[in-house]
């Protein structure tokens, strides 16, 4: 009986650490997280203004076409699961949502990088109202997904990153476990799959300015974890639900 708690209880760390690898970017390994506390309140007149300035500009150096396939824009409660390929994805996707979906929803991001000095850290607080993920302090009483559902509460949406880091080929890796626990722990939550295509492009690995290319961005039909399916079939399921969007 004892080595089957402590078993369990590995496999929960095991979980919290696979769950902490969902934000963007995701690179560097890198306590369980500090969270963003900007925008509940409502944003400032000056964030709100950012907000959209911000918006506009990303789609402008993304030049993003936005569809939405099967699926209409929502002010319901979702969680957005994209594949990711650069630093500007959160941006992107949280750019090519309506104004009024765009300020319920909240990006999940790597606290060292969005903690890096007074200008990231404003955008990251105050006008993306970012969940801010400190990974190297993992603890399995309080894990990265019971944060994120805590902070959301009943009425805010996040945008994640199920692969945890960047792709370098294109292709879309297997999904971290963060995702299962979501829809687990939230069964009423859509999960909306969303593809982001060349935006690899626009700001390639290594590089710090953007450059203007096409780029889409495709929303698919939610979906929702059924009764009794194992976690690496979910997983799989929704990582496919990804890569048919590209198709």
């Amino acid at each position: 009986m004892i080595l089957d708690l402590a078993r369990s209880r590995l496999t929960r760390a095991a979980d919290s650490t696979d769950t902490a690898s969902m934000l963007s970017p995701a690179d560097p390994p890198p306590k369980v997280m500090a969270v963003a506390g900007g925008g509940h309140d409502g944003p400032s007149p000056l964030c709100r203004a950012a907000g959209l300035a911000l918006a506009a500009l990303a789609r402008v150096l993304a030049g993003s076409s936005i569809r939405w396939i099967a699926s209409q824009p929502d002010t319901c409660q979702r969680v957005y699961f994209a594949n990711h390929t650069s630093h500007l994805d959160a941006i992107v996707i949280w750019s090519s949502l309506p104004q009024a979906i765009r300020e319920i929803t909240r990006p999940v991001a790597a606290k060292d990088y969005w903690s890096r000095g007074i200008v990231r850290r404003w955008l990251a607080e105050q006008v993306f109202d970012a969940i801010l993920i400190d990974r190297t302090d993992i603890k399995v009483h309080q894990s990265p997904v019971d944060l994120m559902l805590r902070e959301i509460g009943s009425t805010k949406s996040l945008i994640v990153f199920p692969e945890g880091s960047r792709s370098v080929s294109g292709e879309i890796g297997e999904f971290k476990s963060g995702l299962y626990y979501l829809a687990k722990k939230r069964p009423d939550i859509e999960l909306v799959p969303v593809h982001i295509d060349n935006l690899n492009r626009v700001l390639p690995r290594g590089e710090f300015l953007p450059v203007p290319l096409l780029s889409c961005i495709s929303f698919g039909p939610p979906l929702w974890l059924e009764r009794g399916e194992a976690k690496l079939d979910f997983l799989e399921r929704a990582r496919r639900s990804v890569i048919a969007l590209k198709e």
